[in-house]
């Protein structure tokens, strides 16, 4: 035979038999099950096993097909890489077992028995639908990958453009009460598609997506005896792999086309994805956990472990990801890449992020190299990194995260900043006013847009029980109350839980409202938590990670009963959206910004503010040349004393009238406005805010309104 004869690729001849099936050593990279011409390659990395075998499954078949031990000419370095030739990629399920010491001091946790799953599996079987059916053995399978994209590209919008809405995905539509035909999945999230773009937000920051156990919840609701769920998700099985439980298709193994249809059609409504991800720990957690992947394939790689081999336990969870070690960072490369690349993804909030900055023994680095390596890869250029920068083991480091001018930070200082100001607290409104222009203190060399301002997330109150509830009220949690976050910055306005009607329910009423307009006007990135902007409870549950039911879902219901506040909230996002000195990158220095400076401060008198303790009023008059170079104006106060304050306003050319955009004293219907229709004010010289309120003004031109009695 002639060279001219042979098949272009050498490498598609097998050289060995093996478990019956035609085989030959395998490419290391990528890891992963990868089809290739006739088969499929298969590689995994494990620097201590002594042997790897290879188990194949028929798909939804618990017997396997086969086992096959890697020859030892396979092994190159640490990883094992066989092609195995001869199967439908997308009729088998796998699994292998790692064969080496079991010496728990040593960080060695090896167990031959153990089937463990593909740390990088595209798809994972064995909990196919949410809740349902017995539990089944996670298997790794292989994402077919034959998306028809449309030409659908990431949208990269201008992060001082973005709201974000925190939603979970199962429980933005399980309720009975969505409508949707497939509630709880990707698929029932698209049906409500069109209510996310006429609120007005940009980007939907989901809770984990990636595959998890929800029935990994030993705990029952002392009140009904019922299961409680692991039902936030942030406990990953795999990385790689979309949750098939939260898929319409799940149970056909079509999670990840139904996920990359939901970010298709998100973004062509307009709206990016971001998925809160979890890098901190796993679902193994310490050494009572099961072995499941990691722990079985390589325990002292991808852990943290102390020097007698016991998890070090930043997370809070049990164990710690060893995310510097230079194979762990790999592997949350990889996976951040693939998301990226695969799905489409336009950002990532990373859930405990201070924990990425750890070296192996938990110590915090000043120049952490994952951290460094995900701002300057070049897959990820594009894509949003928020960090919630902070951790279990004590580690805070808002405003000290090392950044590398890339990363966004959930603001906890703004966070509590405009909670106390709410309530009324002495010393707060100098803090306020920090927060309220981007935190300058903290994001000075980063810009407005590295603070991510929030009043509430899921983890805590919802804002209707921020207003409601002076104490957490987790009884149903099963932990006697003992879980949850005990400092919540919250009032009750007067009564401790639900009311009906009456000057409690309606200053509520007033407090969400002040809430929401202060964060939608201030300078960074606003989070609103889904179901915020209608009055959604937990009824003072501040810990709901553990509730598939009613007390987590959104009940759409809430829409119409309080669709005064959904217009409330969809006014303000328009409102923000149409005036850019509520949306620059970077904080307002107090310079001459056209008429007047970009930022300069008020209270009962114009130009004059009060800062000392005990002043309760919070004015800001925020200015910039909009496209056409007109100046763009507002001005925006807020009261938290209980008593009604006048307020001096800033004069105004003549050709320019101060207009009402918002009020929360004005009552139902009166609390603003659709941006383009404010009315004029009937006084230009001051304006009344009712206790507890907040106002939002702009200067434009419009029919002539009364000036002082002085003119």
């Amino acid at each position: 035979m002639s060279w001219t004869s042979l098949p272009a690729r050498i490498d598609a001849y097998p050289t060995h038999r093996i478990g019956g099936f035609e085989v030959r050593a395998g490419q290391p990279l990528p890891f992963g099950a990868t089809p290739v011409p006739g088969g499929v390659n298969f590689s995994v990395y494990s620097n201590n096993a002594t042997a790897m075998t290879l188990v194949l499954f028929p798909v939804g078949e618990d017997e396997p097909l086969a086992e096959l031990r890697f020859d030892e000419s396979f092994r190159i370095g640490g990883v094992y890489a066989m092609t195995v030739f001869g199967v439908d990629p997308e009729a088998i399920a796998y699994a292998y077992r790692a064969d080496g010491p079991f010496a728990p001091a040593e960080g060695d946790r090896f167990d031959g028995r153990a089937l463990l799953v593909d740390p990088y599996a595209t798809l994972l079987s064995g909990r196919e639908r949410w809740r349902c059916g017995p539990d089944r053995p996670w298997r790794s399978r292989i994402a077919p990958a034959d998306f028809d994209w449309e030409g659908d590209r990431p949208l990269r919008i201008p992060p001082e453009d973005l709201v974000v809405y925190e939603t979970h995905v199962r429980g933005f539509t399980a309720h009975p009460s969505s409508g949707v035909g497939a509630p709880g999945t990707f698929a029932g999230l698209v049906a409500k598609i069109p209510y996310l773009v006429e609120l007005g937000v940009t980007c939907v920051e989901l809770m984990p997506v990636f595959e998890f156990d929800e029935r990994d919840n030993v705990r029952t609701d002392p009140s009904t005896g019922e299961p409680l769920a692991n039902y936030w998700g942030y406990s990953t099985v795999g990385f790689f792999a979309p949750k098939a439980g939260y898929a319409a298709t799940g149970r056909h193994g079509m999670q990840v086309d139904e996920f990359k249809h939901t970010v298709k059609e998100l973004h062509r409504a307009g709206i990016e994805v971001m998925l809160d991800v979890v890098f901190n720990h796993t679902a193994e957690g310490d050494e009572r956990g099961p072995t499941l992947s990691l722990r079985g394939l390589d325990n002292r790689t991808y852990y943290m472990l102390t020097p007698d081999g016991h998890y070090f336990n930043f997370s809070g969870t049990g164990n710690t990801l060893n995310c510097n070690h230079p194979v762990v960072r790999g592997f949350v490369l990889d996976c951040l890449r693939y998301w990226a690349s695969e799905f489409h993804v336009d950002g990532f909030r990373f859930d405990l992020a201070a924990i990425l900055g750890r070296a192996t023994d938990g110590v915090p680095l000043a120049n952490p190299p994952l951290l460094e390596a995900l701002a300057h890869d070049p897959v990820l250029r594009d894509c949003k990194l928020v960090a919630e920068v902070w951790d279990a083991g004590g580690l805070f480091q808002v405003g000290s995260f090392p950044d590398y001018c890339r990363w966004a930070e959930w603001n906890a200082g703004y966070r509590d900043a405009l909670r106390h100001f709410l309530k009324g607290d002495v010393g707060s409104v100098a803090e306020l006013a920090t927060r309220f222009v981007g935190s300058p203190d903290l994001y000075a060399r980063r810009g407005a847009v590295a603070s991510v301002n929030f009043v509430t997330a899921h983890d805590g109150f919802t804002l209707r029980d921020l207003v409601s509830y002076n104490d957490k009220h987790n009884e149903a949690n099963g932990e006697d109350s003992r879980d949850g976050e005990n400092h919540n910055i919250s009032w009750n306005c007067g009564h401790e839980g639900p009311v009906d009607g009456g000057p409690v329910a309606r200053l509520r009423d007033r407090q969400v409202r002040n809430a929401l307009l202060i964060l939608l006007t201030s300078h960074g990135i606003p989070m609103l938590l889904a179901g915020d902007e209608a009055g959604r409870t937990q009824h003072g549950n501040n810990n709901a990670y553990c509730h598939d039911d009613e007390l987590s879902w959104f009940d759409w219901t809430l829409v119409e009963r309080n669709a005064g506040l959904v217009r409330f909230t969809r006014h303000l996002i328009a409102f923000r959206r149409a005036h850019p000195c509520l949306r620059r990158r970077r904080q307002p220095t107090g310079r001459s910004q056209g008429l007047f400076p970009d930022v300069s401060w008020h209270g009962v008198r114009a130009w004059t503010p009060d800062w000392s303790p005990h002043s309760r009023v919070f004015a800001a008059m925020l200015c910039a040349r909009d496209a056409s170079g007109a100046d763009d104006c507002v001005y925006v106060a807020a009261n938290a004393h209980w008593e009604p304050h006048e307020l001096q306003l800033p004069g105004l050319p003549p050709e320019l009238t101060w207009h009402r955009f918002a009020d929360t004293g004005a009552g139902p219907g009166a609390d603003s406005h659709a941006p383009g229709t404010e009315p004029p004010l009937p006084r230009q010289d001051s304006v009344r805010l009712a206790p507890r309120s907040a106002a939002v003004l702009l200067a434009r031109p419009g029919p002539a309104a009364a000036r002082s009695h002085e003119e």
